[in-house]
């Protein structure tokens, strides 16, 4: 197997971790503050879906950064394919969990998932861009 190939995959690997641990983090600590419910407790409000939405957004965007500054070459390419499989299990997911929140919060996580990522990418080349114009003034 190519090495190109391997490091495209762990890229993509990388940001899904990153991004899955950050959510799954961030929610037990909102649980066990007690911000947002237990499990089985009681539903979320509307104001703590949106406040899960928005950090979720963040760390979406975040997986997007981690794929593309790993990613041997085509960095966008790279987060764009990570925000179509994110796409996708969270379309899985929201079918699979449809009646456990207000309707627009799935179909909000869906919707956002491929703009954060991209954004990610895109984030992650004006750092790279950004750095190596530094080291360039520094020589």
């Amino acid at each position: 197997m190519n090495k190109t190939y391997v490091k495209s995959a762990g890229a993509i690997l990388a940001g899904m971790v990153a991004g899955a641990l950050l959510s799954v983090g961030t929610d037990f600590i909102m649980e066990k503050t007690g911000v947002f419910p237990s499990p089985g407790q009681a539903s979320l409000s509307w104001w703590m879906l949106l406040l899960a939405l928005f950090y979720r957004g963040i760390y979406t965007m975040l997986s997007g950064y981690v794929t593309a500054l790993l990613a041997p070459d085509n960095p966008v390419r790279h987060a764009i394919i990570l925000g179509i499989i994110g796409f996708a299990i969270t379309l899985l997911g929201s079918i699979a969990n449809w009646e456990k929140s207000a309707a627009w919060y799935p179909v909000a996580l869906i919707l956002i998932t491929l703009p954060c990522t991209w954004a990610g990418g895109m984030l992650a080349i004006n750092a790279k861009s950004e750095s190596k114009a530094i080291r360039a003034t520094e020589s």
